[in-house]
C-alpha cells in the first residue's frame, strides 16, 4: 500500500514536498514513479527513481524544478517541488513497479504494480 501526503495549496513560485510512504512491505525492489493528472488532462509521468536510488528521470515539464529522492530505511519516496506554477495544479500519485534491476526506472512507463490514492496540489494566488 502506497500513501501520499504533503499536498495542499501554495502560491506560484512556492514549494511543496510530497511524500510517498509504503506500508506492509519494503521498497528495496521497487522503482517508484510520480504521476500527476490535471483536470481534463491525461495522467502523465513526471519523475521516477530506481530501487537503488542511483537513477532518476524527469519529464521536461518539471526538470530543474522538481527533485525525487528516496529513503529505503523509511520506506518513503519524496518529491521536492520548487518554483511551482499554476499549471502544476493536479492530483499527484505515486506508483511502484517491482524489479530486480535495481538501477532501472522509466518516467514514460505506465505499467505499474501498485498505486497510491493521490494527493491534490493547488498552485494559485
Amino acid at each position: 500500500l502506497l500513501v501520499e501526503s504533503g499536498g495542499g495549496w501554495v502560491q506560484p513560485g512556492g514549494s511543496l514536498t510530497l511524500s510517498c510512504a509504503a506500508s506492509g512491505e519494503g521498497l528495496d525492489y521497487d522503482a517508484i514513479q510520480w504521476f500527476r493528472q490535471a483536470p481534463g488532462k491525461e495522467r502523465e509521468g513526471i519523475s521516477c527513481v530506481s530501487a537503488s536510488g542511483t537513477n532518476t528521470h524527469y519529464a521536461d515539464s518539471v526538470k530543474g524544478r522538481f527533485t525525487i529522492s528516496r529513503d529505503n530505511a523509511k520506506n518513503t519516496v519524496y518529491l521536492q517541488m520548487t518554483n511551482l506554477r499554476p499549471e502544476d495544479t493536479a492530483v499527484y500519485y505515486c506508483a511502484g513497479k517491482s524489479t530486480f534491476v535495481r538501477t532501472w526506472c522509466d518516467v514514460g512507463s505506465r505499467s505499474m504494480d501498485w498505486w497510491g490514492e493521490g494527493v491534490l496540489v493547488n498552485v494559485s494566488s
